[in-house]
């Protein structure tokens, strides 16, 4: 049986991955959300929670880890921020082989995933979609977010291949900076062009 295309889905904060995430799924492309998964097993009686705690005492509670108090746990220390991964990444790996395997009937395979080139997961898949915007469009959309400060924005962008590299690298780039009924178009697109090249 012929394997699933996967498709490796990036782009920086506030650039809308997760909504053009969605639209892969609107056209039938099964999606693994890294993020979500992340939640997930850090969510109350979440697989992560103990180990978590162990390594950042007092970052979890009756719901879970407290994503507020771990990340002031690890913020600007790359060291903690490591042991972290550690933990994270290898529970996360064995969720995206379970979900592998149970799409194997899929022509394609979307992965979402926030950190793809700065972790090296592009050698993992078979193309990489960006999706990007102008500066401008993204500060506004990541400064309207609750809790968000303009040096946390910032901080975040310096941990994160900066936009233009993400676009040089990528295999495609959907522009978020438009209409959406437009960015919507152009995954459609980009969609039907993949699968001919499966035929």
């Amino acid at each position: 049986m012929k394997k699933p295309m996967i498709i490796g889905l990036t782009g920086s904060i506030g650039m809308g991955k997760s909504a053009v995430a969605e639209m892969f799924a609107d056209e039938g492309v099964p999606v693994f959300d890294a993020d979500a998964t992340v939640h997930d097993l850090q969510k109350a009686g979440g697989a992560l929670v103990p180990a978590i705690e162990s390594a950042f005492p007092g970052t979890t509670g009756a719901d879970g880890v407290d994503r507020k108090a771990l990340g002031a746990a690890v913020f600007g220390n790359r060291e903690r921020l490591a042991l972290l991964e550690t933990i994270i990444h290898p529970a996360v790996a064995e969720r995206r082989k379970a979900f592998l395997a149970s799409h194997q009937g899929a022509d394609m395979i979307l992965f979402d995933i926030p950190l793809l080139f700065e972790k090296g997961g592009q050698a993992g898949v078979d193309t990489v979609v960006v999706v990007s915007a102008p500066a401008l469009v993204q500060r506004e959309r990541v400064l309207a977010r609750p809790n968000m400060t303009p040096d946390k924005f910032e901080h975040i962008l310096a941990l994160q291949m900066n936009d233009a590299d993400k676009r040089a690298r990528a295999d495609h780039v959907i522009d978020t900076g438009k209409d959406i009924n437009d960015t919507r178009a152009d995954v459609r697109a980009l969609v039907k062009k993949l699968r001919l090249g499966l035929a």
